[in-house]
């Protein structure tokens, strides 16, 4: 937790951000794997873990913005759970270091929101992701579940990102360190993958980097030789000379603050030409992506520039043709490109997509509908507190590649003769973190990712000499 004052003024600056009514937040439940005290590793959600800070299941808050109460819902442990679980802090002892003078068991949480909907006094909630939130709102709110969501508040969704988008900064020392740590994960990755091994085992180093730092990871590993898989969480199979290998992994502290990087890199001490060609071609998609970050720019000029540079690159080798800004208008780059740049980051590694992304990533302001372009989850101007991912590719996808050609998409654009040449390549990603500042953008960790042809190789030769 940060100091007691930090949830106060957050609470506060949200109460005056909402203006009126109550603000309901549901903490996250235990998720059983398959029976009630066999359960998944516990994650309190994010937005409750903002304002209170308390990372401990069952719980719920009321906030009475016209009255100034707050109170926390929750039950202490009993001797029955003691006996298995150990002792425990208090709920008066949680709620105190939350800056919270009042706290009611959880059953008490009913009757309070009955009297206040008989009074007619607005009740704003989040947009629940989960099944259990979306059961409880249904009991305490009596409401069918096909009619919550179009009561979850604008309002509230929209005072939450204003406020968890601007990191402060204490969060940023926090992001800083995951980052930090994210960086061991890759490099262990780096230096450990060689023909034999399976992904499972590097994918195992990977989380022993992170479960030994008493952390734990942002996202399910993603550890594979098939990298134009976008989000590819299968590790079976064998690593052999001449592939690729794609890590997208990243940290998550005690406090929840992420990290997330990806890497690309050879399965040989060495890139094979065809690789470094491609590779160094996403690379420079890569930094065309951080030179055009400034503040005030908007995030999807960003992640265009990277468009630009694999649109002229990939012109270069035959497979597009055309005017750029003509391909990138059509979409016809998206055969190499299907996603976005980037996104937020921070006590999510999306951070708070599950408030809309509409809202998160746009202001309010409609997605595009196009392919790949539908997929950048954050597109609106950039300004100082911001914290984003950067991570251009370039994906050879055999199965949308043989549906476009088939369905003779973009043939005015795409020289398919040329493209097929590729089409076993597989995918390379390269992923960074950044902050925007005043002064302009600033990688986050004090370590730097081997990134690369020069870096890569020196970290996968210093292991072969190992």
């Amino acid at each position: 937790m940060f100091s007691t004052s930090t949830y106060i003024q957050r609470r506060r600056e949200l109460a005056a951000k909402v203006g009126s009514g109550i603000v309901l937040l549901l903490g996250n439940d235990e998720s059983p794997m398959n029976y009630a005290d066999n359960a998944y590793h516990f994650r309190q959600d994010s937005t409750f873990l903002y304002y209170f800070g308390i990372d401990f299941p069952g719980l719920a808050a009321l906030i009475n913005i016209d009255s100034g109460q707050e109170i926390l819902f929750g039950d202490d442990y009993t001797i029955d759970d003691i006996v298995w679980m150990g002792p425990q802090p208090t709920m008066v002892e949680r709620a105190s270091e939350a800056g919270i003078s009042k706290v009611l068991p959880s059953a008490a949480l009913s009757g309070l929101l009955t009297q206040a909907m008989q009074r007619s006094v607005p009740i704003h909630f989040l947009p629940p992701y989960r099944p259990e939130h979306l059961l409880k709102l249904q009991a305490l709110l009596r409401l069918h579940t096909d009619t919550i969501l179009p009561k979850v508040s604008v309002e509230l969704i929209r005072a939450v990102v204003s406020q968890r988008e601007i990191k402060s900064g204490e969060e940023l020392a926090e992001i800083d360190r995951a980052v930090d740590l994210t960086v061991d994960m890759h490099v262990a990755a780096m230096r450990m993958a060689r023909p034999g091994m399976t992904e499972a085992q590097v994918a195992a180093r990977v989380y022993e980097i992170a479960r030994a730092a008493n952390s734990e990871v942002s996202f399910p590993i993603i550890a594979t030789i098939n990298g134009q898989t976008l989000h590819n969480h299968y590790h079976g199979n064998v690593l052999k000379s001449g592939d690729l290998f794609l890590l997208d992994a990243g940290a998550e502290l005690p406090s929840r603050y992420a990290g997330d990087l990806s890497s690309t890199f050879p399965v040989d001490p060495v890139f094979t030409p065809q690789q470094k060609l491609i590779y160094e071609m996403s690379l420079e998609a890569h930094q065309a992506a951080i030179d055009a970050l400034a503040p005030g720019v908007a995030f999807r000029e960003v992640h265009l520039a990277a468009c630009r540079s694999i649109t002229d690159n990939m012109k270069s080798l035959g497979m597009l043709k055309g005017v750029t800004e003509e391909i990138i208008a059509a979409g016809a780059h998206a055969l190499f490109l299907p996603c976005g740049t980037g996104h937020m980051m921070g006590l999510d590694v999306h951070d708070m997509e599950n408030l809309g992304e509409v809202w998160v990533g746009y202001d309010g302001a409609p997605k595009s509908t196009q392919f790949g372009l539908k997929s950048l989850r954050f597109a609106k101007s950039l300004r100082p507190g911001h914290v984003f991912t950067i991570e251009p590719g370039i994906y050879f996808i055999p199965e949308l590649i043989d549906k476009w050609r088939a369905e003779k998409q973009h043939q005015e654009f795409i020289n398919w003769d040329e493209v097929n040449k590729f089409r076993a390549f597989g995918g390379i990603r390269n992923e960074e973190d950044y902050c925007m500042t005043a002064e302009g953008p600033r990688r986050l960790g004090t370590k730097v990712k081997p990134k690369t042809v020069a870096e890569i190789e020196s970290e996968k030769n210093l292991n072969m000499e190992c």
